[in-house]
C-alpha cells in the first residue's frame, strides 16, 4: 500500500516520501498516528504544496546550520585529568562533561547529539563528531592532558605518610 509520509519514520522515510509499506502498518500505526496519508490524487496536491513550503524551510534552517557548523569547526576543548600509567586516566571524559564546556562556551548542544561511543580513558587528542543538522555534523577538538602535580606538595603528601 503506498502513502504519503507527513512526518519523518525512522526506516520507512522522510516527510514528504511516497513509500509502498503494509497494509497492516499503515492501517493500524501510520495512519491513526497521523503519521503519514493514503496516497489520493487529492493528498498528493496537498503534499505537493506543502513540500515546497518544507524545501525553503529546510534551506533557509540549513543555511542557519552552516553557520553553528563552521563555529564548532573552531572549537578546541582541553579537560585536566590525573592519569597513570600508560596514559590511563582516573575516570573519564564523558559526553556531558563535553556539554557542559559547550555549555559554558555558549553553544546549546543536546548531549545526543554528541557521537560519542564510549567516554575518552586516555590522554591524548581526539575529534569529537556533532550532529548538527540531519546528515551534517561538526567536529570539535578535544585534548585531554596530564594533571601536573606540584612537586612540592607530592613531596610533603610523601613524608606525611611515613
Amino acid at each position: 500500500m503506498k502513502v504519503i509520509l507527513k512526518q519523518d519514520v525512522e526506516n520507512v522515510g522522510r516527510k514528504g516520501d511516497v513509500v509502498n509499506v503494509s497494509r497492516g502498518y499503515s492501517r493500524n500505526y501510520l495512519v491513526p498516528k497521523k503519521l503519514a496519508l493514503e496516497v489520493t490524487s487529492s493528498n498528493m496536491k496537498m503534499i505537493a504544496i506543502e513540500q515546497q513550503v518544507l524545501k525553503k524551510k529546510i534551506e533557509q534552517e540549513r543555511l542557519s546550520y552552516q553557520d553553528l557548523i563552521t563555529k564548532l569547526n573552531q572549537v578546541t576543548l582541553s579537560f585536566t585529568r590525573k592519569a597513570g600509567e600508560k596514559d590511563h586516566i582516573f575516570g573519564s571524559v564523558s559526553a556531558s562533561d563535553i556539554k557542559e564546556e559547550l555549555d559554558k562556551l555558549g553553544f546549546d548542544i543536546d548531549k545526543k547529539k554528541l557521537v560519542l561511543d564510549e567516554p575518552l580513558k586516555r590522554l591524548g587528542n581526539y575529534a569529537v563528531p556533532i550532529k548538527v543538522y540531519h546528515d551534517d555534523k561538526a567536529e570539535i577538538k578535544v585534548a585531554v592532558v596530564k594533571e601536573e602535580e606540584d612537586a612540592a606538595s607530592a613531596t610533603e603528601e610523601k613524608k606525611a605518610e611515613k
